[in-house]
C-alpha cells in the first residue's frame, strides 16, 4: 500500500508537529501523521509473530494474555503522563490529569467501549493464530477491520476523506478477506494430505513387516535415516514438522473442524473493526453527547480509559479461563501463571510494549489524519506476513493439494 499517497486524501491545517510550552504535545501534521502510521504499522505487525512462537513453544495462552493486559495498561499510562502531560493545561487543551475530573463520562464510555472490543478481538486472535496460521489471521482480521472501521469512521469524520481514493482501497481489503479464507481451507487441505500419507505409510511398513515382504533391515535403515533428519530439525511444511509442532505447542488443533479457526478469526475481525469508531467518538464527539464547555477527551486521556477497560475485561476473562479453559486447554491457575511468569517474560515484555505503543501511535495519527485514514495500519499483515514465512515456515513445501484447493 502507498502510504504516502495518503497525504493526498488528508485535510490538515499545518505542516509541523507542535510542541509549545504552553500546550500539550499534539501532532498536527501530514508528515507528523503519516511517521504515527508507519511506527505502528510495524509495532502492531510485529508483535503478533512473538505471541505465537510462545504459544508453539508451549505456554499457556492465558498465561501470555495477562502479561500482555499488564504491559498494555503501563503504555497506556506512560503515554497519559508524559505525551498527555506535556506543558501548561489550557481550557482550548485540558492536559491527562484536569481532563479526570471533567464531566466528560459520554466520551469515557465510548472510549471504554473501544477497550473492550478490542480485548475481546486480541483474545480471539491469540486463538486464531494456532488454527488459521499468523499470516492468514492478520489478513482476515486486518481486512474486516479496515471494511467495516474504515467506513464507519469515514462518514464519523464527515466524509472528509476522498471517497473514490479510500473506498477501491477498502474493496481490495474485501477481496483480501475472501481470498484469506481460500487459503486457510487449502493449507488444512495440504496438511491433511501430508498426515494422511504419513499414516498410510506408517501402516505399510508395519503391515510389511507382518507379512515379511519388506525385510527388517530395509526399515532400520530408514528409520536411522529419519532419526537422524528428525533430531537435527524436521522441515518446515513435512508431516514430521507438523507433528512435532503438535506435540510441542499449547493450542492443540489436530482434529478441529476447518470452520473453528475461520469462525474465531472472523469474531475477532467483527471486534477490531468496532475499535477504532469507538475511540473516534471518545475523542471527537460527533454525537455531541458531551455538555457545553466540556472539552473533548484528548488522545491521551482516551487511549488512558481504553486501556483500563481492554485491562479489566481482559483479567476477567482470562482469569476464569485459567479455572475453565476453552478448546480443551488445561486448566491452570493464578499461583501456577505467577510461576511461570519468568518463563516467557524475557521474549514477550518487548512485543506487548510494541503493541501498546503501537495502539497509542494509531491513535495520534488519527487524530491529526482522520481515524478512517489511520485505518491504513491495519496493513500490518505486511510485516506479519513475513514475520511468519521467517520464524514459523508458513507456506512452505506445499504440496498438490494445496493448489488444487486455491
Amino acid at each position: 500500500m502507498d502510504y504516502f499517497a495518503i497525504s493526498t486524501v488528508l485535510s490538515i491545517p499545518s505542516e509541523r508537529v507542535v510542541f509549545s510550552g504552553l500546550k500539550m504535545y499534539v501532532v498536527e501534521s501530514k508528515g507528523g501523521a503519516i511517521a504515527c502510521m508507519l511506527l505502528a504499522l510495524f509495532f502492531l505487525g510485529t508483535w503478533p509473530a512473538i505471541l505465537t512462537l510462545l504459544e508453539r513453544r508451549g505456554r499457556l495462552p492465558q498465561h501470555t494474555y495477562l502479561d500482555y493486559t499488564i504491559t498494555n495498561l503501563l503504555a497506556a499510562v506512560i503515554i497519559a503522563f508524559t505525551f498527555g502531560e506535556i506543558g501548561k493545561s489550557t481550557i482550548e487543551k485540558p492536559n491527562f490529569i484536569d481532563q479526570l475530573s471533567q464531566d466528560n463520562w459520554p466520551s469515557v464510555l465510548f472510549a471504554m467501549a473501544g477497550g473492550i472490543v478490542l480485548s475481546l478481538g486480541n483474545l480471539a486472535t491469540q486463538y486464531a493464530w494456532a488454527f488459521v496460521g499468523l499470516s492468514v489471521t492478520e489478513v482476515i482480521t486486518s481486512s474486516i477491520t479496515v471494511v467495516i472501521g474504515t467506513t464507519l469512521n469515514y462518514f464519523l469524520d464527515d466524509k472528509i476523506n476522498k471517497a473514490e481514493i479510500l473506498f477501491p482501497g477498502v474493496g481490495c481489503f474485501l477481496i483480501a478477506v475472501c481470498f484469506g479464507s481460500a487459503v486457510h481451507s487449502s493449507n488444512a487441505a495440504d496438511n491433511k494430505a501430508k498426515l494422511t500419507s504419513f499414516s498410510n505409510d506408517s501402516k505399510a511398513r508395519a503391515q510389511g513387516l507382518k507379512d515379511g515382504s519388506v525385510s527388517k533391515e530395509t526399515y532400520t535403515n530408514k528409520d536411522l535415516e529419519n532419526a537422524t533428519a528428525t533430531k537435527e530439525k524436521a522441515e518446515f511444511g513435512t508431516a514430521h514438522f507438523l507433528i512435532e509442532l503438535e506435540n510441542k505447542r499449547a493450542i492443540k488443533v489436530f482434529g478441529k473442524g476447518t470452520f473453528i479457526g475461520l469462525a474465531i478469526t472472523f469474531f475477532a475481525g467483527v471486534c477490531f473493526s468496532l475499535f477504532s469508531p469507538a475511540f473516534n467518538l471518545a475523542t471527537n464527539d460527533q454525537w455531541h453527547t458531551l455538555k457545553d464547555g466540556v472539552h473533548h477527551l484528548s488522545v491521551y486521556t482516551a487511549f488512558f480509559y481504553f486501556s483500563v477497560s481492554c485491562f479489566v475485561i481482559a483479567i476477567i476473562l482470562n482469569i476464569s479461563f485459567l479455572y475453565r479453559p476453552v478448546l480443551n486447554l488445561p486448566k491452570s491457575s493464578f499461583k501456577a501463571y505467577l510461576s511461570d511468569w519468568n518463563v516467557g517474560a524475557g521474549v514477550e515484555v518487548g512485543p506487548f510494549w510494541l503493541c501498546g505503543f503501537g495502539n497509542g501511535l494509531q491513535f495520534m495519527g488519527g487524530q491529526a489524519a482522520v481515524y478512517a485514514a489511520a485505518d491504513a495500519v491495519q496493513a500490518l499483515p505486511l510485516v506479519s506476513t513475513i514475520w511468519g514465512v521467517i520464524l514459523f515456515g508458513e507456506h512452505r513445501r506445499r504440496t498438490k493439494y494445496f493448489w488444487r484447493a486455491c
